[in-house]
């Protein structure tokens, strides 16, 4: 009898096996089983990321003709010009190459530090080429003719669909004569990503333009500025110039460039243009409007019945992020109001509502009962009290929560009010803000959620602290409690007739959070976080860390290490992103009795060897004053001590022979410096990492021999 293996199904099923296996080193095991696996992990395989050094391009691999989504944007030394090396004399031969072994390729992307990488890759271009997403963090070249950055990709890539210049540093006057002197390829565009960080911003009247030549976007994010005081600001005729230009958008995400600051506290009072009139106009030009992104950055009042209209203009509405709207919800009386009539919502996020209140997240949770994610910032009068009661109402649904810059909800405060919906959230954000323990909010709205029993003034006043909701619960009669919620549900029954558990709640686990997001303030503590709520996370694979101030004039710390290693609790962590980008120091000498980078650098890294890491993203602090961000010696040494690492990711620059500390990490196999951060330096100093320098040590790294 002959024994029957997976080997021998049919082709065709097997072929949707391995289309459905999407973990690249799942992918590259399976290539080695058998000749038969390895044809068709090449067949089915859509997806491919090159890494490696430019010299070596003439060594491409011919056996991924099937791959249609091809990123080279990560090639090494990173951010040169994909053809630079001396290696590759023979360019134009060499992006034939390229061509030729990726012949179905349908969307790139590329790191084009000058236009010839573009004439090069498209001078016989792929015939189904659709998406572009263009890379470029260093400056633009200053001898650049107008429009030069743009002029190949739409003179020979006349059916492109899509665009992305959200991390490619040009100037925003280039694109639109482009675009206007391109018409055909203008309007074959249905996806345009203008999302930069790097510039002022789009004006108004480019806008305009953009608008005006791609006529058939369904997709626009653009960066602009909403300031009146600014020359070129966005207002009502910008905004009814893109419902007017382009009624087919089903994703409008308009964001002001200072949103993009990391700044965290509210800007000041200044009023946006932007009408009543207008953003009903807007709303009414756009039905087929899936995901709206505005993100102002200055006040707009009076929104409640612009967005009370949003729902029956844009039925197909799913996601919504506000930045600066006032009265989005005003929960007055029984009546749903604002925002919270959007019943289709699943995503929701709301930045800087000064007057949000507790029952206005809990209007938003009884009319949004699709939310899977909701993120809340900046939001003053929002309390512990008001988010829970919310996340009950939304226990179904939510997995995905952002909770940041809310002056009455510390990290404590915030897991508390996560109680309800504890062992089914899978995404978290929080700020680690540690206060003392205090009575207040660790209790919500306690009333039968099943209950048709109507609130009368009293209960809310005993629940939102008498007197002072005393006036604005006079005028609110609160609704009927009719939620539907089914009997096996925890919240439904009282906080004391749980087994054994203070809280009311059956599990004291985060058994689905898999993915957590903190930030953290220079001078505090990581280790307090397990006992803030956060003990017991057994599924926690990938926690990203952001660490933002001013180390200028900290005192020095009182222990050595920041707490890196309270993180060995969670056994399943794999990843993780340690980004200190928006820490300042200083990276040379420091003043008398304080400390520089490379000193803050050992206390933020310290522990870091006790964790059992595969992955690692680090983004060294910065020297404003040089635009420097350099890993220090003792980073690398204690780096050198995460023997588990298959992947490490530097976000910056660093001497040649700190980089060789790493080779001793057995099973390290991929290993970047990445100056993705704007302005990338142009020349690097004679004692940093230039092109020789990381040759030298890929070199190195690939002649060991790792295990598996």
């Amino acid at each position: 009898m002959v024994d029957t293996t997976v080997a021998h199904l049919p082709e065709e099923i097997l072929s949707q096996v391995f289309a459905a296996i999407t973990d690249t080193r799942t992918r590259n095991s399976l290539s080695l089983v058998c000749r038969s696996f390895f044809r068709l992990e090449r067949k089915t395989r859509v997806s491919l990321t090159l890494r490696g050094n430019a010299r070596d391009l003439y060594r491409i691999p011919t056996s991924f003709a099937h791959v249609t989504n091809l990123d080279v944007s990560l090639l090494s030394p990173w951010g040169h010009a994909l053809f630079c090396s001396p290696a590759t004399a023979d360019s134009p031969s060499l992006a034939q190459r390229l061509r030729n072994a990726f012949p179905r390729v349908t969307s790139l992307t590329v790191y084009v530090r000058d236009p010839q990488t573009l004439h090069l890759l498209l001078h016989s271009h792929w015939p189904e080429l659709r998406d572009v997403r263009l890379v470029r963090w260093h400056q633009r070249p200053p001898d650049l003719q107008p429009g030069s950055d743009f002029a190949a990709l739409f003179s020979r890539c006349r059916s492109i669909t899509s665009l992305d210049l959200s991390s490619f540093y040009h100037w925003p006057e280039d694109l639109p004569p482009v675009l206007a002197a391109n018409a055909a390829a203008a309007i074959s565009l249905r996806r345009l990503n203008l999302l930069t960080t790097f510039t002022e911003g789009f004006k108004s009247n480019q806008i305009e333009s953009i608008t005006s030549s791609c006529p058939n976007l369904e997709h626009l994010l653009v960066a602009c500025t909403f300031d009146p005081r600014c020359i070129g600001f966005v207002g009502d005729e910008t905004l009814l110039a893109i419902a007017s230009n382009c009624p087919k958008l089903s994703l409008l995400h308009m964001a002001d460039t200072s949103s993009f600051s990391n700044r965290r506290e509210e800007e000041g009072g200044e009023d946006a243009s932007v009408s009543r009139a207008t953003l009903l106009a807007l709303f009414s030009g756009l039905p087929l409007l899936e995901e709206l992104v505005l993100d102002v950055c200055k006040n707009v009042s009076e929104s409640s019945f612009a967005f009370e209209m949003l729902s029956s203009k844009c039925p197909n509405l799913k996601v919504v992020k506000l930045g600066h709207f006032q009265g989005i919800c005003l929960a007055i009386g029984s009546r749903l109001d604002g925002i919270a009539l959007c019943h289709g919502l699943q995503s929701l996020s709301v930045i800087c509502c000064g007057d949000l209140d507790d029952m206005g997240l809990i209007e938003i949770g009884r009319g949004c009962s699709r939310l899977v994610r909701f993120e809340i910032q900046g939001c003053k009068l929002v309390t512990e009290k008001g988010l829970k009661t919310m996340t009950c109402l939304l226990r179904r649904t939510l997995i995905d929560v952002k909770v940041a810059s809310c002056v009455n909800l510390d990290a404590a405060a915030t897991l508390r009010a996560l109680e309800p919906i504890r062992d089914r959230i899978e995404r978290l954000h929080l700020d680690c803000v540690w206060k003392e323990s205090d009575n207040l909010g660790h209790s919500f709205l306690n009333f039968d959620l099943n209950a048709s029993a109507e609130l009368n003034e009293s209960e809310l006043m005993e629940c939102f602290g008498g007197e002072e909701y005393g006036e604005d619960t006079s005028r609110r009669k609160r609704q009927r409690c009719e939620y539907g919620f089914e009997d096996d549900d925890s919240f439904v029954h009282s906080n004391g007739n749980s087994s054994g558990n203070d809280n009311g709640y059956s599990c004291n686990s985060w058994e689905s959070l898999h993915y957590l997001s903190l930030w953290i303030k220079v001078g505090d503590l990581l280790t307090q976080l397990p006992a803030a709520g956060l003990e017991d996370c057994p599924n926690l694979e990938e926690i990203r860390i952001k660490m933002e101030g001013d180390c200028r004039g900290q005192p020095k710390p009182a222990v050595s290490e920041f707490g890196l290693s309270i993180l060995t609790c969670y056994p399943q962590l794999s990843k993780m992103q340690l980004d200190c980008g928006d820490t300042r120091g200083y990276v040379y000498t420091a003043p008398s009795g304080q400390m520089d980078l490379s000193l803050w650098e050992r206390f933020f890294l310290n522990g870091i060897g006790s964790l059992s890491l595969n992955e690692l993203h680090y983004w060294p602090p910065q020297d404003e004053d040089v635009n420097q961000r350099s890993l220090s010696l003792p980073a690398a040494g204690l780096l050198q001590e995460c023997y588990t690492l298959r992947k490490l990711f530097i976000h910056g620059t660093t001497h040649e022979h700190f980089m060789n500390f790493f080779l001793k990490i057995p099973n390290l196999r991929d290993v970047q410096l990445r100056e993705d951060y704007y302005p990338a330096p142009e020349n690097d100093m004679s004692t940093e990492m230039r092109v020789g320098s990381c040759s030298r040590f890929e070199d190195a790294l690939n002649r060991r021999i790792i295990c598996d």
